[in-house]
């Protein structure tokens, strides 16, 4: 990467139910003044600084970012005494709330300026949950979509069968966590965060395993939304993503599928996205597309 990058501060944020988040937020650098704020609502298992180099680059160009960790997880996690997962009292209304309250404070410095959310898979699913939105100008999806796991990638389903049906239930009571990094599959996860996320996979409605009230909070969402679903994507489907935008019910959206071919490249996959060897390629185009969210989405064809 090269350019001139503005501070990166540290923050400790105290969310609801008792959490401890570990968050980031990278300032445009000296004499570009800030015209726009977004949040990056990670993937599960994905750290933020996964997300840094990107974070500092959309910093360069005028946006200030926040990142952050949900709780139980990463910086997060070594915020606190105990530092083992298994310790964690945290489920995805949990992570839910962490997200929330990152916008909230991101909302607070600068609530003159529009607030746009990148959610990376879960971050994109969960801000359909929060119980406020009206500070939020819109949410550019990357690879999201439902986790159903019958609209799972071909060769993911059957790798989620043997996940929700043998792993989790064998392995979370053993553990008192998911110990997904001996696994190699989405790191280690509190137990209150797996169990609701095996739930939710199992159900065709999948967040909307939570009930009506949960399907309401869907609909409610006003913002609107550009999903960029990648045709590579070895987790979430076209069909997935699709379901995913169909529960944001009432929300103005738009879908586009990206080939690594579009951007003269081979492979993209489910968290290339925000790899810094993208850089000249897929962060321009997401750049252009976070500015021009809300005009973009106006413009789509009913």
């Amino acid at each position: 990467m090269s350019g001139t990058f503005g501070p990166m501060t540290e923050l400790h944020l105290h969310t609801p139910r008792g959490g401890h988040v570990a968050a980031r937020v990278f300032e445009p650098p000296a004499g570009v003044p800030p015209v726009l704020q977004a949040v990056i609502g990670p993937a599960v298992g994905v750290p933020q600084r996964y997300y840094a180099d990107f974070a500092a680059w959309l910093a360069t160009q005028g946006v200030r970012v926040l990142t952050f960790d949900y709780r139980g997880h990463a910086e997060s996690l070594a915020l606190l005494r105990t530092r083992r997962v298994r310790h964690v009292d945290a489920t995805l209304h949990d992570w839910r709330a962490d997200y929330e309250a990152a916008t909230l404070h991101l909302h607070q410095v600068a609530p003159e300026l529009p607030l746009r959310l990148i959610g990376h898979s879960l971050g994109a699913q969960l801000p359909g949950l929060f119980e406020r939105t009206d500070h939020i100008s819109g949410l550019l999806a990357v690879a999201a979509g439902s986790g159903y796991w019958r609209q799972n990638a071909p060769k993911l389903r059957k790798r989620a069968l043997l996940m929700w049906h043998g792993l989790v239930p064998v392995l979370t009571p053993l553990f008192g966590y998911f110990p997904g990094k001996r696994l190699g599959a989405v790191g280690d996860l509190p137990a209150g965060v797996i169990r609701q996320w095996r739930r939710w996979c199992l159900h065709p409605r999948y967040s909307g395993a939570e009930g009506e009230h949960a399907l309401a909070r869907y609909a409610a969402v006003r913002f609107p939304i550009l999903a960029l679903s990648i045709t590579d994507d070895e987790m979430m489907t076209l069909e997935s993503t699709q379901s995913l935008l169909s529960m944001y019910a009432q929300a103005p959206h738009q879908l586009e599928r990206v080939a690594p071919a579009d951007h003269g490249l081979t492979r993209i996959g489910h968290l290339g996205w925000f790899h810094r060897r993208h850089q000249p390629d897929l962060w321009p185009h997401a750049l252009q597309a976070l500015r021009d969210l809300p005009q973009r989405v106006a413009q789509a064809p009913a």
